[in-house]
């Protein structure tokens, strides 16, 4: 048996609640990871209120990040042993004493990195790599606008943005420590968006235009973005916390070759996101082991008071994420001692 988190109907942290349930099982190319801490994510706290249902053969248990110990491997299972260590981008079940995930979605830890670190890692860099380079595609030297620049996604595409494409970065946050939070990991302007961003954006940026946004506001931002794009800009939209539909001018859109989508990663094959796992392998990680790019941690919350991390996202004060200690005994040992180096 093994200790997870349900969610009691749907609604606010109360409904939250631990339980025991029986371990899973690491199917053919899968790998069962003994977790020692979980990430908490913004599509964790809509699936508990209800609005964000897991895909279809996903577990139905909270948490899309996860970093451990692999207790057994499937068959077929090539790149991992029992032992390594390990975080991983999950479909569902992270917030659990153990999960079960392919490992085509398995990265090894970076060094020098916590367990707790680790666990930061894997939703929101999978989410930034994805949305601004493969859909996105976001060119060197290109401008990139991130709406929300001190959530976990959007300190990841800020500074992958500035060290992967020596991008100019423009960013929205809702107080002065967070526009310099923007600020000191890179970006050349950061706005409230409780006053005029647009404007300000626009003023930044000058005639030329933003190439690349990314939002999860949608809703009536969405006709301000468009006008803030360049000829032939994007902007990829990852969520619609403002709402679900806008009036947007489509002429305007054919006019200037615009490009309006939309991208959500959990339902996509663990073979799609195996291939992200690679590219941020060879280009990401490295720069995590040197210090340039870095993952910043808001709080780290004890497993049995999982209610109070989803409290934080709520009041949307986190800088960077909030992380669960699964297993505090060991969640702060440095990867390679486990590895025995």
């Amino acid at each position: 048996m093994m200790k997870v988190v349900e969610f009691r109907g749907a609604g606010g942290p109360e409904i939250l609640h631990l339980a025991r349930r029986d371990r899973p099982r690491a199917k053919a190319g899968e790998v069962l990871v003994r977790v020692l801490a979980a990430g908490v994510n913004r599509p964790d706290i809509q699936q508990r209120r209800g609005l964000y249902p897991p895909p279809p053969g996903a577990s139905d248990l909270p948490g899309l990040d996860v970093a451990g110990i692999i207790e057994t491997i499937g068959e077929g299972v090539q790149n991992f042993h029992i032992g390594d260590p390990v975080c991983a981008l999950v479909n569902g079940g992270g917030y659990a004493e153990y999960c079960a995930v392919s490992e085509k979605q398995c990265l090894a830890i970076p060094r020098g990195l916590t367990f707790e670190q680790a666990a930061s890692l894997p939703e929101v860099f999978f989410t930034a790599w994805n949305n601004i380079f493969l859909i996105g595609r976001l060119s060197h030297g290109e401008s990139l606008l991130v709406q929300g620049g001190t959530s976990g996604v959007g300190l990841a595409a800020i500074q992958m943005a500035r060290h992967l494409r020596n991008a100019t970065v423009f960013a929205t946050a809702g107080n002065q420590l967070k526009l310099q939070t923007c600020v000191d990991v890179g970006c050349a302007g950061a706005f409230d968006y409780h006053g005029n961003w647009a404007e300000q954006v626009r003023s930044a940026i000058g005639e030329q235009g933003i190439d690349l946004i990314l939002d999860g506001q949608a809703g009536a931002y969405t006709q301000k973005h468009l006008d803030l794009l360049a000829s032939g800009g994007r902007v990829v939209l990852i969520a619609s916390h403002l709402g679900a539909v806008g009036e947007i001018n489509f002429r305007q859109m054919v006019r200037r070759h615009q490009t309006l989508c939309g991208s959500t990663l959990r339902p996509c094959s663990a073979e799609f996101k195996g291939r992200i796992a690679r590219d941020l392998m060879n280009e990401v990680w490295p720069l995590l082991e040197d210090g340039r790019i870095e993952t910043k941690m808001h709080a780290v919350i004890p497993f049995d008071e999982v209610a109070e991390a989803h409290r934080i996202l709520d009041a949307n004060v986190q800088i960077g994420k909030v992380v669960l200690s699964v297993m505090p005994d060991l969640s702060s040992s440095i990867p390679n001692e486990v590895q025995g180096d």
